[in-house]
């Protein structure tokens, strides 16, 4: 592992959701981030019935998995289908859970690596590389900067 500089904070030291939105922000801010062009029409499963309703949701979705690979290196597509996934209305028989759009999961997985944020590994799946990694803690330290200030 590479030796942290930002005074021991880390990712798993927020909360996902502070983290999550203030990454999300930086993705948008930092303008290497390519977004599809599909991003406004798509839906992000087959058991929705809209496109989401946040413009920026393309890069909510790249933090949130940026944010789930560095705390589990490895994970491929199938298990970002898994957990973004969520309940489909069957009428009146009950609700069941339904995997997410594998083609969102993986092109938002290629965004990352395009800047060069997470990287494949040879066994299968993605991870984190050593400058994603700091790119995360240093988000991370500011999140926390601004937690304790409140």
């Amino acid at each position: 592992m590479m030796e942290r500089v930002t005074g021991g904070i880390t990712v798993k030291d927020v909360p996902a959701a502070s983290f999550i939105a203030a990454y999300a922000a930086h993705l948008k801010k930092s303008g290497k981030f390519d977004v599809p062009k599909w991003v406004d029409i798509v839906k992000t499963g087959a058991y929705k019935e809209l496109a989401p309703y946040d413009p920026d949701w393309y890069f909510i979705r790249a933090a949130s998995v940026a944010r789930h690979i560095y705390l589990r290196q490895g994970v491929g597509v199938g298990a970002l289908k898994k957990l973004h996934g969520g309940r489909v209305n069957r009428g009146n028989r009950p609700s069941h859970h339904a995997d997410g759009s594998g083609s969102v999961a993986r092109k938002v997985m290629q965004s990352l690596e395009k800047i060069k944020v997470l990287e494949k590994m040879p066994s299968g799946g993605r991870k984190i590389t050593v400058e994603g990694q700091r790119d995360l803690d240093r988000i991370a330290l500011q999140v926390s900067k601004k937690i304790s200030k409140q």
